[in-house]
């Protein structure tokens, strides 16, 4: 079994990109710092996890997540090679993302209404307070689970 389940927060904005072609896909790129559960010398420490969203997930990271957000994630391992220009074979690890989820309010991330106002969302959100958000009429459609 292939199962990975992480916790963290996103080092930067997710890079997405559309593949071409008459059914183009997203496909978002973003980096998990994930806190060690043990710390040595008393020092925090974190491993930067990177994680692959495809489709519908891509376009949500694309659309709500943002540097500094704590999300969890599910998804499996999936490992990689290729041949840089210089002729180094290198290996890559990445998570492709199953499901994707925020693991904190709004409130509590200490993030300012300002870096939710940027996003491309489809329509104003309206915070009602205790970390959820009333969900605008017509947008079903649009969210990538039901």
């Amino acid at each position: 079994m292939n199962k990975v389940i992480l916790m963290g927060r996103l080092t930067r904005d997710p890079e997405v990109r559309y593949s071409q072609g008459e059914n183009a896909s997203a496909v978002a790129r973003y980096t998990l710092a994930v806190d060690r559960r043990f710390k040595r010398d008393g020092e925090q420490s974190a491993d930067f996890i990177n994680c692959v969203a495809f489709g519908r997930a891509a376009e949500f990271a694309e659309r709500y997540l943002r540097q500094g957000v704590k999300i969890a994630v599910t998804g499996r391992i999936q490992t990689g090679s290729y041949t840089n220009r210089d002729g180094v074979k290198v290996y890559t690890t990445d998570v492709v993302i199953e499901e994707q989820e925020f693991a904190e309010s709004k409130a509590a991330s200490g993030a300012s209404n300002s870096n939710y106002q940027t996003s491309p969302a489809p329509s104003p959100s309206v915070d009602i307070g205790d970390g959820f958000m009333n969900i605008p009429d017509g947008i079903d459609e649009e969210l990538p689970f039901s």
